[in-house]
């Protein structure tokens, strides 16, 4: 619509009325009364017969007014007044308001640009809802050629969408002309290994002409969607029933001790309406099971054993935690076949201490398999150890306490060829000095006071046909040691007050701690038997030398500690292992076992935390650091203590250069040293020359 400025009255002359009609370039203009009302119109073919009846210019217009005016009101609706626009005889509408005053006019040229401009924005709308439905689009004309196609379909079919406007469809769609003479059709098709449904329709042109549209829709993604959902579906029918026929009853509350699950199996034992409401207090619905007292330890634990209608059941209440905060518990039940359980258990246990203990004769129980490592020296000394295991020859072990020498010397037993054949451990530092040679060749009845009437076989005799493993040989005295070196060079021995010259077949591993050659130069330890022992000989390597290994002995550490102390830990936070990590483990393999079994036990959750470590730990490795003391008054923020350690563990890194230390914290000197003087670090030393150290501080 265009808007009205300007209208003629009867008593405009031919002057006026070309005037305006020249000035807006209206072919139409709207003759009103002195009230403003419209009462006719002014058309150019108006002007055309006053301009050929010759009369003067300003001569009024009042005769040559068209009365019969087709008017629309102001407030009709778009579509209505287009359909007036076309059905008229005159190419120009004028619009009233409900007094009868014109207030616009709309032109034909109005229509058409209102048209274009709606079939643009509909063009648009399409090609979103096209695209948002992830439908390809193709539209041809009758010969067959695209006219358009959408950029959702130029994906499709993998090509630019220039390139596909112009050409015959039969190219993408070759099944085009199977189905020729019907009006509809659907059918699969393939497109770089993606599968799509063709839905392909017939739309008229004129003139008894057809051209095609082409619908595609990617088949993969619904199949892949509904596979998704079908998988669900059947893990939720799974859970349901793992819930509802579980082995155990399960109960759960929130932070107001209100019941927010129970299963049915509980129901039933425990005979409970199954209309129960929910948030029914635990403490008013099953209050035996206790279930709020974890609610203010924070401790999981295992009641004693329980009887309802003769039935023991026992009943395991865990809290569930949100951070730092208790939101809840779980009670869970166990009271199904339970008196099985525990004899199966108890059956188990026996046939345990069966195996291993025979007729009181020992047996090896590690195998290389179980040597857990990831370090490059240790995988050469399992290959080395297997090799050497198949002979029969003397070996002797190097290495820290807690290494793992006596876990190496059951596996060489297990890889040698009398594996079966016992294996006999004796710690020769742990055996008083008068006893080590009864221990060692056993004695004969009444061989000295105190002896037992039928006599004693030593370690030797039980060790035939297998393996005597000596720990800590570096302390045994100068005569066993002489005695020991005749029957690894004889083979044989006499015991303690005998005269019979008794013959083993035994294979002997040494192991020790101790520098044995300073022991030979010093005159500690024989010269003759070191040599004897050390035929093969292997160095086990410290902890701290193989750092990859200490995770990797963590998570199995953690698998044998839950079993036997009964703890639930998954994992450790990243503090933690940061510690673990930077600690030396003078105390090895068996210190960190012994570590990990002290924070399983004081962990309050799945994961332990650094706290869980002791002090020593902590204080060695410099991570005492992050503990806040409880009488500080002004708590050192956490952000602050990790800088503060970054700087310190920088600087130690470096050796006490700041220009190295710069470059692992990636901050400048400038920076380095407002640090320093914040958190008052200790200076390091630098570990060069006076110069240089000048130079660096310059």
């Amino acid at each position: 619509m265009s808007p009205l400025e300007h209208c003629l009255s009867p008593t405009n002359t031919l002057r006026d009325a070309i005037e305006i009609m020249h000035n807006q370039k209206w072919n139409t203009v709207p003759v009103t009364n002195q009230s403003g009302k419209l009462i006719g119109v002014f058309t150019r073919s108006s002007m055309y017969q006053m301009i050929l009846s010759d009369v003067p210019k300003d001569t009024p217009i009042s005769d040559y007014i068209k009365k019969a005016v087709g008017t629309v009101l102001e407030d009709v609706n778009s579509e209505l007044l287009e359909t007036m626009i076309a059905k008229s005889r005159v190419g120009t509408g004028i619009i009233i308001n409900k007094s009868g005053k014109p207030v616009g006019l709309f032109t034909k040229t109005n229509a058409v640009m209102n048209y274009v401009k709606e079939t643009q924005i509909l063009k648009k709308q399409l090609e979103k809802v096209m695209d948002t439905s992830n439908l390809g689009a193709i539209m041809t004309n009758e010969d067959g050629t695209i006219i358009f196609a959408n950029e959702k379909c130029a994906e499709m079919i993998g090509m630019p969408l220039a390139e596909i406007t112009g050409e015959d469809m039969e190219a993408f769609v070759p099944a085009v002309s199977r189905y020729a003479d019907e009006r509809e059709a659907h059918f699969p098709m393939v497109f770089h290994q993606q599968h799509f449904i063709v839905r392909l329709s017939k739309y008229s042109i004129d003139n008894q002409k057809e051209g095609y549209i082409a619908l595609f829709q990617n088949v993969s993604e619904l199949e892949k969607l509904t596979a998704e959902l079908e998988s669900q579906k059947k893990w939720k029918t799974l859970l349901q029933s793992v819930i509802h026929n579980a082995y155990d009853g399960l109960v759960m509350i929130n932070e107001q001790e209100e019941i927010t699950f129970i299963s049915p199996s509980l129901l039933e034992l425990f005979e409970l309406d199954k209309e129960m409401k929910e948030k029914d207090k635990i403490t008013k619905v099953l209050p035996h099971l206790s279930l709020e007292q974890v609610m203010k330890t924070g401790v999981a634990e295992v009641s004693d054993f329980m009887e309802i209608k003769g039935i023991n059941y026992l009943v395991h209440r865990i809290p569930v935690y949100q951070g730092e905060r208790i939101i809840g518990a779980i009670g869970k039940i166990v009271y199904r076949q339970l008196h099985e359980v525990r004899e199966a258990f108890k059956s188990a246990e026996d046939n345990r201490k069966v195996i291993h203990k025979q007729e009181g004769i020992e047996k090896s129980r590690f195998t290389f398999n179980e040597i857990l490592s990831k370090d490059k020296q240790m995988d050469k000394l399992i290959r080395s150890g297997t090799k050497a295991a198949k002979s029969k020859t003397t070996i002797l072990l190097y290495g820290e306490s807690g290494t793992g020498k006596e876990l190496f010397a059951h596996a060489i037993h297990s890889s040698s060829t009398n594996s079966r054949g016992p294996f006999i451990t004796v710690n020769c530092a742990a055996i008083p000095e008068h006893l080590l040679e009864s221990e060692f060749f056993g004695y004969e009845d009444g061989a000295f006071t105190g002896a037992k009437q039928k006599g004693k076989i030593g370690k030797f005799d039980l060790a035939h046909g297998g393996t005597l493993f000596l720990d800590e040989i570096g302390d045994m005295s100068l005569p066993i040691q002489a005695k020991l070196l005749r029957v690894l060079q004889e083979r044989e021995f006499y015991r303690v007050g005998g005269t019979e010259r008794i013959k083993v077949d035994v294979r002997i591993i040494a192991a020790t701690n101790r520098p044995l050659e300073r022991m030979v130069a010093d005159g500690t330890f024989r010269e003759d038997l070191f040599y004897r022992l050390n035929v093969i000989s292997f160095e086990i390597p410290p902890l701290r030398k193989r750092k990859k290994d200490i995770l990797l002995l963590s998570e199995s550490f953690i698998r044998e500690l839950n079993r036997q102390n009964g703890t639930s830990i998954t994992g450790w936070e990243p503090l933690f292992e940061q510690a673990i990590m930077d600690y030396d483990w003078p105390g090895n393999i068996r210190e960190l076992r012994n570590v990990w079994e002290r924070a399983m036990i004081f962990a309050e959750n799945g994961k332990v935390r650094l706290e869980d470590l002791p002090d020593y730990v902590l204080k060695n490795a410099g991570y005492d650091v992050f503990l806040q003391e409880e009488e500080e008054m002004t708590p050192q923020p956490l952000l602050e203590k990790a800088e503060q350690f970054a700087i310190q563990k920088a600087l130690q890194m470096s050796g006490g250069n700041k220009s190295k230390a710069c470059i692992l914290l990636g901050i400048s000197r400038s920076v380095l040293y407002d640090k320093l003087k914040k958190y008052n670090v200790p200076a390091f030393k630098e570990q060069r020359s006076g110069n240089s150290e000048r130079k660096d501080e310059g």
